[in-house]
């Protein structure tokens, strides 16, 4: 089947029929093109296409209710809270110890702060030594040396600080 001569034919039938299912031009739009997508994957000739792309556009949208509808209970369940905003005093201390660590971590190694960082990330020890190129076993020691080093280069961040002041 020639995939643009099945679009071609069968693109306005088909967003006639997601446009009536849904009543969004948007979400018609999204449904259809997401069938065309997958039609692409598919070994149809153009008459068996046809059903087939009806069918999931169908599915599609209602994979769509659903997700909507559960996003509603969800949302009704465990409304979100609106944030308040921080006092001033608070932003600037976290953007004073945001900009220490930052200057800190530029102090390490790149294996180091990358180590520390996948690690905070909650990256396993056998992802860490692939990503880094190191031995699995090694990693457990070479974490605790670079956040060694890490808290050595913010201390003498922290008394620098201090001394300024």
């Amino acid at each position: 089947m020639d995939f643009q001569t099945a679009y071609r034919e069968l693109y306005p039938a088909l967003h006639r029929f997601a446009l009536r299912l849904s009543g969004d031009p948007d979400v018609a739009d999204d449904v259809v093109q997401e069938a065309f997508t997958r039609l692409i994957d598919q070994d149809l000739p153009l008459e068996e296409a046809r059903p087939w792309l009806f069918v999931v556009v169908g599915n599609l949208f209602r994979d769509r209710v659903r997700n909507r509808e559960r996003r509603a209970r969800l949302l009704a369940a465990w409304p979100p809270v609106p944030e308040t905003p921080e006092a001033p005093d608070v932003s600037v201390e976290r953007a004073e110890r945001v900009a220490r660590v930052r200057q800190a971590l530029d102090e390490l190694s790149d294996r180091d702060r990358r180590m520390l960082l996948m690690r905070e990330e909650g990256f396993r020890y056998k992802e860490i030594a692939e990503a880094l190129g190191v031995n699995p076993s090694s990693v457990g020691a070479l974490v605790a040396r670079a956040l060694k080093r890490f808290v050595r280069a913010y201390g003498t961040l922290d008394e620098a600080d201090d001394s300024s002041r």
